[in-house]
């Protein structure tokens, strides 16, 4: 059985479930307690878990990060949530300097247990520092598991394997999709870190995102359908470690590749996809490999200007003709 609720809800019951099942598990961060999370994710589990397990922090990113890090390799399990990642850049110290790496620093004697969660991508008028994608950032970094969906289901099983997983993970989610809905199964059960999902089948051409741009590669395979174009559309969900095989059975046979990343196009998530396909599936390519970034700027403010920077279905399907020399 399933059921429908919103992303909120399916991170919620997955701390919680998680929250229940050990008692090592705990939830820090800004507003996440007496306000029940700056976009109620966290919404009553102050009233269940009492505040030593839900705690409310100063607006002090590297500091509780820190104290996250330290109780990790002490035997917790600690959840870390930052009101946007973008915030989260003044801790990046303590997520790349000593989570990442605490594991090879100690030669294997401490582990680092620790889930950095919160939102990431622009979300509306928000302008240059609340809007920055940072699953390159972070998937640069070895060390670290990467993250980033939007659909309900996925986004519980896969929150539920990170808190259970001994290695750093950073989930990246979406301000603008926390009411998103979908169906969510009953009971227990868990996603793999590591495994992308085919949301839709097609023989023409592979499109590859993530977070919520897999919601506008869905609108333009099917706007695609209906000019006879047989679009198939694979959802990343996690980006380190990535799911080449996925991808390149995907090109086999599709034989054509259009990678939509809302993130800036230098060195990012698109570029790291495009090289390993050409590396691995050249062969089974009938066109170079075409990709659907963001604008190589800063996000403005203005809603115009909002909308000419972010990657769209129009841009995807231009895109998409291109890569089957069709006229666009």
């Amino acid at each position: 059985m399933a059921r429908t609720i919103q992303l909120r809800e399916a991170l919620r019951e997955a701390m919680s479930e998680e929250m229940r099942r050990d008692p090592n598990v705990f939830l820090m961060g800004e507003e996440v307690a007496q306000y029940n999370g700056a976009y109620k994710v966290s919404k009553g589990m102050l009233d269940e878990f009492g505040e030593k397990r839900v705690i409310d922090t100063p607006i002090a990113e590297l500091g509780f990060t820190g104290i996250g890090v330290g109780a990790a390799m002490n035997g917790l399990r600690p959840i870390i949530e930052f009101m946007t990642w973008n915030f989260a850049v003044l801790a990046f110290d303590q997520i790349v300097n000593n989570a990442a790496k605490t594991l090879s620093q100690s030669a294997g004697d401490f582990s680092c247990p620790i889930v950095f969660r919160g939102p990431s991508g622009a979300a509306g008028q928000l302008a240059q520092q609340h809007s920055q994608t940072f699953e390159s950032w972070l998937g640069n970094c070895p060390g670290l598991k990467v993250v980033s969906c939007i659909d309900p289901a996925d986004a519980k099983g896969l929150l539920k394997s990170a808190i259970r997983d001994n290695d750093p993970v950073c989930m990246m989610e979406s301000e603008m999709l926390y009411g998103y809905k979908g169906e969510v199964p009953e009971g227990e059960y868990l996603v793999p870190i590591g495994e992308a999902k085919i949301c839709r089948e097609g023989t023409d051409v592979t499109i590859v995102s993530f977070n919520k741009m897999i919601l506008e590669a869905l609108k333009a395979a099917e706007e695609l359908e209906g000019a006879g174009i047989s679009a198939e559309v694979i959802d990343l969900r996690t980006i380190r470690p990535l799911d080449y095989e996925t991808l390149v059975n995907s090109v086999k046979k599709t034989n054509r590749m259009v990678v939509v990343d809302e993130s800036w196009p230098m060195f990012g998530v698109s570029a790291e996809i495009a090289y390993e396909i050409q590396k691995y599936a050249f062969d089974y390519l009938d066109a170079p490999i075409t990709r659907v970034n963001a604008a190589d700027t800063s996000l403005p403010y203005a809603p115009t200007f909002v909308e000419e920077y972010l990657p769209n279905p129009s841009k995807i399907i231009k895109a998409v003709k291109e890569v089957l020399y069709v006229s666009v």
